[in-house]
């Protein structure tokens, strides 16, 4: 497990509120469990990252982000070989959203898509950290501009639901991870039940009790976040519904428009 950045050396002031840094991580690396006072917002701007929280893992595909609130610990794990842009935002006026925030919900971790506007002004922010020298006020003026309508396009991003809820019970937790690792390892609850060693009625229960829906929707978002690893990997869809035990093509594109509402061509469209 590597050890996260030290995040001391990009953090946002009042003078500066917003700051960035990047980094290029490998395939199969967790970044150690770490917080922060101030809000994240994470993106990856190739490949593919999962950010894993007490009570749910969110899947963060090229060019999208994932806001993640002051103090809230969390886990970085690179599904595919990733650069990963983090922006960081003070909170403002004692709340952690941005300045212009909505009624939204900034509580609470959230993917978010990333806008063609917001893609271009993040990679304008300035990713060196604080041991370079001083930048004069001219800069730090035309940074505080690029940073104000970063915030205010964050406010306005539309939120994407690829969020895959976490139960607190150890032996549901254990089964979950299993399911994220290898979705297609077993194809029913009951095989999945055999495996952690649960009658298929416990772990029916525990689905309902600890996360208020059934395996099989909860395992269909799992399926979503597995397509889309595959499609960061330019794989078509149709070889993409057969990877993942569906039918047919058209079949897959019913699932993924009940989920997140959009085609898949519109879906997995990379940045």
């Amino acid at each position: 497990m590597r050890a996260p950045t030290d995040a001391a050396r990009f953090a946002p002031t009042p003078e500066r509120p917003v700051r960035a840094h990047t980094q290029f991580v490998d395939p199969d690396t967790d970044i150690a469990p770490h917080s922060h006072p101030w809000a994240q917002v994470a993106i990856a701007a190739s490949g593919v990252a999962r950010i894993t929280v007490a009570d749910a893992t969110y899947l963060v595909p090229a060019w999208r982000a994932i806001w993640i609130p002051p103090g809230i610990e969390h886990i970085v794990s690179v599904v595919e070989a990733a650069e990963l842009l983090t922006v960081y935002v003070l909170p403002q006026d004692g709340r952690a959203a941005p300045v212009a925030a909505s009624a939204s919900d900034w509580t609470r971790c959230r993917v978010l898509d990333v806008t063609p506007l917001l893609r271009e002004l993040m990679l304008r922010l300035d990713t060196a950290d604080d041991r370079h020298a001083p930048r004069d006020a001219a800069w730090l003026a035309r940074e505080r501009r690029v940073s104000d309508l970063v915030l205010d396009e964050l406010d306005h991003a539309a939120p994407v639901r690829l969020g895959i809820a976490m139960p607190a019970d150890k032996r549901l937790r254990t089964l979950c991870r299993s399911v994220l690792e290898n979705p297609q390892r077993h194809a029913t609850l009951a095989g999945w039940a055999n495996e952690a060693g649960a009658s298929e009625r416990t772990i029916a229960r525990l689905f309902r009790d600890e996360l208020d829906t059934s395996f099989g929707a909860w395992r269909q978002q799992v399926l979503l976040g597995r397509a889309l690893t595959l499609a960061t990997q330019g794989k078509p869809m149709g070889l993409i519904a057969a990877d993942l035990g569906y039918a047919s093509a058209s079949a897959f594109s019913a699932m993924v428009r009940r989920s997140v509402g959009v085609p898949p061509s519109r879906f997995f469209a990379r940045g």
